[in-house]
């Protein structure tokens, strides 16, 4: 049963997910990621690279660097910010060349106003972050871009499968003898830590005006993440400045998305929002 958010809540939120991004096995998961998460992402960066061809990005929540490839392949003229010290930190071993930044996006200071003309936020790094902390993230970024600027993230989908899972112990089903034996040492490793998560941040759930709050499954059920409706996210962007009439392309099969299709299927959307 969820329980009324609150300050306390909130807290945990933010203390439980920077807990999870600065654990040395998520480190290490990063820096090993390269590519598109997933066809959405694609379609979404492919259908802007032109119009923002060797202008100013700025990139939220690099993590370990997957995004610098891909940006720096549309502008040069590029930075990258991330409030992880251990992330920052490998990102810049491996890009020593790049821009790259501690910082949090709810706090864009250091840039000034129509600095960017694309701001992405990827792998749905808003979620990290509770509802008033998302607002300022919206407020923030609409700041720092150009009029006609983009900002392009991606977020959980409340209708979504993802939204509520159970406990899970990360062991897919694979036709692979040895992938299938090493998810199940790892899942037996971590065992403990899994139930412990979950017993304690499955608590902090909460279902509100068109959004929810939930322990996922991801690292060990060990984060707490933000899940959006369609509409809301759209009112929320639109509350904050940006022009009606959002992208949005699906996580699963990179298609986009109109108003009154069945969006139970994606597990997050990406958003093309102009200011």
């Amino acid at each position: 049963m969820s329980m009324p958010m609150n300050a306390a809540t909130q807290i945990a939120m933010d203390d439980i997910n920077k807990q999870a991004w600065r654990d040395p096995s998520t480190v290490d998961m990063f820096s090993k990621l390269e590519g598109w998460t997933d066809p959405g992402e694609r379609a979404a960066v492919l259908s802007i690279a032109e119009e923002i061809q060797g202008k100013p990005i700025l990139d939220l929540g690099v993590g370990a660097g997957r995004t610098v490839p891909l940006l720096r392949a549309i502008s040069e003229d590029y930075v990258a910010l991330d409030y992880t010290p251990e992330l920052v930190a490998a990102c810049k071993r491996k890009y020593p060349d790049v821009r790259v930044f501690g910082g949090d996006a709810r706090v864009l200071s250091r840039f000034p106003d129509a600095s960017f003309q694309l701001v992405m936020f990827s792998f749905n790094g808003i979620d990290a972050v509770d509802p008033q902390g998302r607002k300022k993230i919206l407020d923030e970024v609409f700041r720092v871009l150009r009029p006609g600027g983009i900002f392009l993230f991606s977020a959980h989908n409340r209708e979504g499968p993802g939204n509520g899972e159970k406990l899970s112990f990360g062991v897919h089903r694979t036709r692979n003898p040895f992938k299938l034996a090493w998810r199940l040492a790892h899942a037996a490793l971590h065992l403990q830590r899994t139930l412990r998560n979950h017993a304690r941040y499955a608590k902090l759930g909460f279902d509100g005006d068109g959004y929810s709050i939930k322990n996922a499954s991801a690292h060990d059920h060990g984060i707490v993440i933000y899940y959006t409706s369609l509409d809301h996210q759209m009112r929320e962007l639109e509350q904050a400045g940006f022009r009606p009439g959002t992208a949005v392309f699906s996580n699963d099969d990179g298609r986009r998305i109109q108003m009154g299709d069945d969006v139970t299927k994606p597990w997050w959307f990406h958003f093309i929002a102009r200011k």
